[in-house]
């Protein structure tokens, strides 16, 4: 059994591959992945992104499984491994029940769920014959309170992301790979912006700590995961929601 002893937050000599990179939270995770040491390649759908100085970026359409492996073998004929995984793609609505449709559903289902399975299940295999490797999947609080400001289908979409990574967290803890989730609240980017078209509650009337959160507040939360400094936790899900959930 691989066992690693915790270290300090740092990521000097990984290789970071990340999805969602374009977004307020994937970008965030990006910048301070590198700030960190890191080798970071940022993904997303559109051709071109500056995500940061430094940061390799690919397009990359994460509900593809032939474009995983195009471009993950792609990642690891160039930089030779990839260390860490984090999935941040993802996609939002708040349609009611009755009024869901097929089409909103397969939406959700393929760039939430199978935007994570894709990557996964093509870099776990390597990590665990590697012995080594840290995946951390972007869940939310709607997993576990039903959600926020968003409807069933994002709500169930993210609760198999939690439960999948619990899986992976098990299977790979024998191998020296780990899997956590986050679990944000409410989080200032422009996906909850158009979300919620103001018409989300007030964060004074719904966060004890007074305030949305931010993007960095995530990615810092994502460096701990990421980072030898939680070399002694595995499938956990961090509530990270201003106390909006507490355990």
């Amino acid at each position: 059994m691989a066992q690693h002893l915790s270290g300090p937050p740092s990521l000097a000599g990984q290789v970071v591959l990340i999805t969602g990179g374009s977004g307020g939270m994937g970008r965030a995770v990006a910048n301070t992945f590198k700030a960190a040491g890191a080798s970071v390649i940022a993904t997303d759908l559109s051709e071109h992104e500056d995500i940061g100085p430094g940061i390799e970026y690919r397009q990359y359409n994460v509900t593809s499984r032939a474009d995983t492996d195009k471009v993950i073998d792609g990642v690891l004929a160039r930089q030779g491994k990839v260390d860490v995984l984090v999935l941040c793609a993802g996609v939002i609505a708040r349609t009611p029940l009755a009024q869901s449709t097929d089409e909103e559903w397969n939406s959700m289902l393929s760039v939430n769920v199978l935007g994570v399975v894709n990557p996964a299940r093509k870099l776990f295999p390597i990590m665990c014959e590697k012995g080594y490797g840290k995946i951390l999947a972007c869940g939310s609080i709607a997993a576990k309170n039903g959600g926020v400001a968003s409807g069933p289908a994002y709500v169930a979409s993210k609760a198999a992301v939690h439960g999948m990574m619990r899986w992976i967290a098990k299977a790979g803890a024998p191998h020296g790979v780990y899997a956590n989730t986050l679990a944000p609240g409410p989080v200032e980017t422009a996906m909850w912006a158009n979300v919620t078209s103001n018409q989300a509650p007030s964060a004074n009337a719904t966060v004890p700590l007074g305030r949305y959160g931010n993007a960095e507040d995530i990615a810092q939360a994502a460096l701990f995961l990421c980072s030898p400094a939680s070399n002694w936790i595995t499938g956990t899900s961090l509530d990270i929601s201003g106390g909006m959930w507490m355990d």
